[in-house]
């Protein structure tokens, strides 16, 4: 019977895109190149930064001294010496995000561009700029999840900011303060106190395509999401395809760009992921993510339920919802 309904109310989701998208090995053709070039140079440093992140250990137990102690100059000024740098880094983090903003747009550009009739068409020959793409959605989720389990990144910013003023009202030359001025240190305090800062970029980013390309239908932008999405269920649930993935990392990176690509369409698509109009069967999605080992998707899982938009809303089939609880 549901099959039957399927076919009645002739859904896109009947023609799923099937062909392999070789993230391991794709290659930019000659019209792919130059901007294949552009947004390599971005991806290039993606890695040293999570790097970073992952080191980031913060400055908490100077900071709690200087705060337990504010009539030791000693200890103030220990706490400051130990907070500037770090906040250099998180200004390095925060910069990356907007060149990481820059590449997303050029891909866009790309890849919704009319020199194909089809967003399948499109990932098919254009393989190299959609692993990129996946490259970026890989790395944002990444970056979120290293943020979000670290709270001194706040901390260490808020003691910074709070430090500052009082050095300022108080006629203290501050150094570091070349580093964030008060209007950069406005951007990347807004930067960090979300939740998944990175994929705010992203989906911000994505909207703003949206919106400064009128000519362009939002479909081709959403259909472009939702087609990688696809892609990336069918690749992981076809035995043929998934054999031909030469490291198990590639099922893994396949898993966090399907989830990114979703949360990405979910903020970008007027109604978003869940709704009964979504270009994504987010049931098989999900079924797909609970088909690996529990450990290795939970992070996944946790973000479907907590940084997408749409998952409460009314809309949302009562299924879906029960398959994320």
């Amino acid at each position: 019977m549901g099959n039957l309904l399927k076919v009645l109310t002739c859904t896109d989701l009947e023609q799923e895109p099937n062909f392999f998208l070789d993230f391991e090995n794709a290659q930019p053709t000659e019209a792919e190149r130059e901007i294949w070039e552009e947004v390599d140079v971005v991806l290039k440093d993606a890695k040293a930064i999570l790097d970073e992140l992952q080191a980031y250990k913060g400055a908490g137990p100077d900071i709690r001294e200087a705060i337990q102690n504010p009539n030791d100059e000693a200890l103030q000024e220990k706490a400051w010496a130990a907070v500037v740098p770090l906040v250099g880094k998180l200004k390095k983090f925060y910069e990356f995000s907007q060149r990481l903003e820059a590449a997303l747009h050029s891909l866009l550009g790309a890849l919704t561009s009319e020199t194909y009739s089809d967003p399948t068409q499109h990932l098919e020959r254009e393989q190299a700029l959609a692993k990129q793409f996946a490259e970026i959605l890989h790395f944002t989720l990444r970056f979120d999840e290293l943020k979000m389990t670290n709270p001194a990144i706040q901390n260490d910013f808020s003691y910074y900011r709070r430090t500052l003023s009082r050095m300022r009202i108080n006629n203290v030359p501050a150094e570091g303060e070349n580093e964030v001025n008060n209007e950069l240190a406005n951007r990347i305090s807004l930067f960090y106190a979300d939740a998944t800062p990175m994929l705010k970029t992203l989906s911000d980013g994505t909207t703003k395509f949206v919106s400064e390309n009128k000519n362009l239908p939002i479909e081709n932008t959403t259909d472009c999401l939702s087609t990688m999405a696809s892609v990336c269920k069918v690749m992981l649930e076809t035995p043929e395809y998934r054999s031909r993935f030469t490291s198990e990392d590639t099922v893994s990176f396949c898993l966090r760009v399907m989830v990114g690509v979703i949360i990405l369409y979910d903020y970008v698509h007027p109604v978003g992921a869940f709704a009964k109009s979504s270009k994504i069967d987010m049931k098989g999605c999900i079924k797909v993510l609970k088909d690996q080992p529990p450990n290795s998707v939970e992070g996944l899982l946790n973000a479907l339920r907590y940084t997408t938009k749409h998952l409460n809303d009314e809309s949302t089939n009562k299924t879906i919802k029960s398959m994320l609880q």
